[in-house]
């Protein structure tokens, strides 16, 4: 039976190479879309990242259990939570819904922005994704993730 630490490590192993997939495939299909490419409707390109993006929402909702984490409790995973809505929908606008070309690649732009928000939101653990005074990073991974404190480093309250 794996230990909490190393379902912990899985799960954002599994996360993080879906962000990975996920945002690349949202720039190459944005490329695709201001190319004009006919590959956009290919059934596999359409199905494709829905299935990446319920296994990142899978793991994602896993590690929130595992630290005991929630949106609208945690600023950090708010801001999260809430730029994954604005990135939902300026993706919809940006690859299906914008009436104009210039529409959609303006959305699209402003999604990779919102998508590079939420990873430096990730990585911080700070709504201000690390980049305003006061807002440094939160909970050092070491003592957010139940189990044993590593090797060399001390242990923090929250």
């Amino acid at each position: 039976m794996a230990t909490i630490a190393e379902t912990y490590v899985v799960l954002k192993a599994i996360h993080v190479g879906c962000v990975s997939v996920s945002a690349t495939g949202f720039f190459a299909r944005g490329l695709l879309m201001m190319a004009d490419s006919p590959l956009l409707r290919k059934r596999w390109i359409r199905i494709a990242p829905h299935v990446v993006d319920t296994a990142l929402l899978a793991s994602a909702i896993g590690l929130a259990i595992i630290l005991r984490q929630a949106p609208f409790v945690d600023g950090w995973l708010t801001a999260k939570f809430l730029g994954l809505l604005a990135y939902i929908g300026l993706g919809s606008v940006a690859l299906r819904r914008g009436a104009t070309r210039g529409v959609r690649v303006a959305a699209w732009l402003a999604a990779l922005l919102v998508l590079a928000y939420i990873i430096a939101v990730a990585l911080a653990h700070s709504p201000g994704a690390g980049l305003f005074a006061g807002s440094a990073a939160g909970t050092p991974l070491h003592a957010a993730v139940p189990g044993p404190v590593p090797a060399g480093r001390a242990a923090t309250s929250s």
